[in-house]
């Protein structure tokens, strides 16, 4: 009865622990720039002659909390666009792992954006102390 308890305690904590870890929750972040790029890639060479091919991409800029997250996302399509939403200083709903971070839509789904460069927020511009009145 004892050698029976043993493996089902363990595949119960696998599982309890595989669930509490599936998803990390999405946290609210502010966009800070967002632009669209291009890549250029050599397709091949005619008589010393590069030809080439521009593959389009958006790098986006997301603060959370102290910190901003810079992330690339490739389109399918090279006319495909993100959201008329996302503009800078708009909310955003993402969720953050180790190299990706996924920017939720307004229609619910989430678009993957690559993690490419993570960097302290720059300090608010504090206010100058005001001048106490003269009497």
């Amino acid at each position: 009865m004892k050698r029976a308890l043993g493996p089902i305690a363990v595949v119960f904590l696998l599982l309890v622990s595989t669930l509490h870890g599936a998803e990390s929750p999405y946290v609210t972040g502010k966009i800070v720039d967002i632009q669209q790029k291009a890549h250029t890639k050599v397709l091949y060479y005619l008589v010393n002659t590069p030809i080439t091919r521009d593959d389009p991409y958006f790098e986006i800029q997301v603060q959370v909390k102290d910190k901003i997250y810079t992330g690339e996302y490739s389109p399918r399509h090279a006319a495909d666009l993100l959201p008329e939403a996302w503009r800078p200083d708009a909310e955003v709903k993402l969720r953050l792992e180790k190299h990706t971070m996924f920017l939720k839509r307004p229609d619910g789904e989430a678009l993957e954006f690559g993690i490419t460069r993570r960097v302290a927020a720059p300090a608010a511009p504090q206010a100058p102390p005001s001048a106490p009145p003269q009497q």
